[in-house]
């Protein structure tokens, strides 16, 4: 029987970056910045904090890290990274300060490393607690227990901000750069006063609002164009269902059109990201109005229980640094109001899991993942699965939604 490779170690204790890795970030990110067009106001009031802060930042696209860097110099930061980026090397990722998440999971084992960063190490932590980059440009869902990990934390919580970086590299379609202005602003968002004072539910329902945004929105208040020919390649990715005819799953977009393949209602996407009809007077000129009504769509599904949805996917598992992800096997998901099902056969056994409703608040989506095809990702307390969906085409949006809106159905509404 042959012997499976060791798991990644979620327990190991992550420590303060290395001196030779800060002075990497120190030559690198100024120019990163510069050339990307990428700026970070940080508030005299950051500045004047001595001892260890939590950072929660939005989360749109890589820039997000360089911002952090430039926005906190000269101190540093250690990072809550998605276990499977440390693919690109312990003595990096560990290196940088980064400690392991596997996300929409309930283990504790993160927040004791955060905490022990914090109060141990005395050394400030950043936290991207959307867990995954926007999708529209709006913000997507926070973790409900947030509040309760800053208020046990004790330490000042900062907010980094950011506009822009989704506009310019959105996550359906990250090349090319469509060259906008990106910039991000540090403020003090919770001092140890407040978070003492305040009740877990009053922390988290600050931090909700203050990661409220439109980018779409925001672009077109600052007037900034964009002449990328190509910005609407890869829309339909988030806008998957035809405002005219209702279809799902027929939308096409490249350079700067988006248009159903079933009615062949036609938009285009001008300069400012807003949508015009060409031969229509439906949809929507406002992105997230579409991306929000798609939504409203799912959840009529799910609370009339008619959502389902199954297909056959390709199973790969990440096992570690050293061994990266392995093609396992395959198994056929249903998904549905007992969430998500697995049979299959995975490493030549068979194959059964299932995640519940109340398990995962949401779930992680990837287009084209590694450019190996569209996938989701599935963790348990052991390792990550990324199922790569086989027959059925741009469904993962709708994914998104019906997971998001399960679990209020089911579980949010009924506590």
């Amino acid at each position: 029987m042959k012997k499976q490779p060791k798991r990644f170690d979620m327990y190991r204790q992550p420590n303060k970056p290395k001196w030779y890795l800060k002075l990497v970030e120190y030559l690198i990110v100024p120019p990163y910045m510069f050339f990307s067009n990428a700026h970070v106001k940080t508030d005299p009031e950051v500045k004047k904090i001595k001892g260890p802060y939590l950072i929660l930042s939005t989360h749109a696209s890589f820039i997000d890290f360089p911002m952090v860097v430039a926005g906190m110099w000269p101190r540093t930061t250690g990072w809550v990274m998605s276990v499977e980026e440390f693919r690109r090397g312990d003595w990096l990722m560990y290196g940088v300060g980064g400690m392991p998440k596997r996300k929409f999971t309930h283990d504790i084992v993160t927040a004791k490393h955060i905490l022990r960063y914090l109060k141990k190490l005395k050394h400030p932590v950043t936290l991207y607690p959307e867990a995954r980059f926007e999708l529209a440009g709006v913000n997507e869902r926070l973790d409900g227990a947030l509040g309760k990990l800053c208020k046990k934390a004790k330490v000042p919580v900062v907010m980094c901000k950011a506009y822009g970086n989704f506009i310019n590299s959105p996550q359906w379609s990250k090349h090319p750069y469509r060259n906008i202005r990106q910039e991000g602003h540090m403020y003090v968002l919770l001092t140890t006063e407040e978070l003492e004072r305040l009740s877990a539910e009053e922390i988290q329902a600050k931090i909700e609002k203050a990661f409220e945004k439109d980018e779409y929105k925001w672009q077109v208040e600052n007037n900034l164009h964009t002449k990328c020919k190509k910005r609407a390649d890869g829309l339909y990715r988030i806008l998957y269902k035809c405002p005219v005819c209702g279809t799902e799953f027929e939308m096409k977009s490249e350079g700067i059109h988006l248009w159903c393949e079933h009615c062949g209602a036609k938009w285009e996407m001008d300069t400012l990201s807003r949508l015009k009809g060409v031969n229509t007077e439906g949809g929507f000129s406002h992105i997230p109005d579409w991306y929000n009504w798609e939504r409203e769509e799912v959840r009529k599904e799910v609370r009339a229980g008619k959502y389902h949805f199954e297909d056959d996917v390709r199973v790969e598992d990440y096992y570690s640094t050293r061994v990266g992800f392995v093609d396992v096997g395959t198994a056929h998901v249903v998904h549905d109001e007992k969430g998500f099902t697995f049979k299959g056969t995975v490493n030549g056994k068979p194959f059964e899991l299932n995640k519940p409703v109340s398990s995962m608040y949401s779930v992680h989506i990837e287009y084209n993942f590694l450019k190996r095809g569209d996938a989701f990702d599935i963790a348990t307390d052991e390792t990550s699965y990324f199922m790569f969906l086989k027959t059925a085409k741009n469904y993962l949006t709708k994914m998104h939604f019906a997971t998001e809106e399960l679990y209020d159905f089911y579980v949010r509404d009924k506590a």
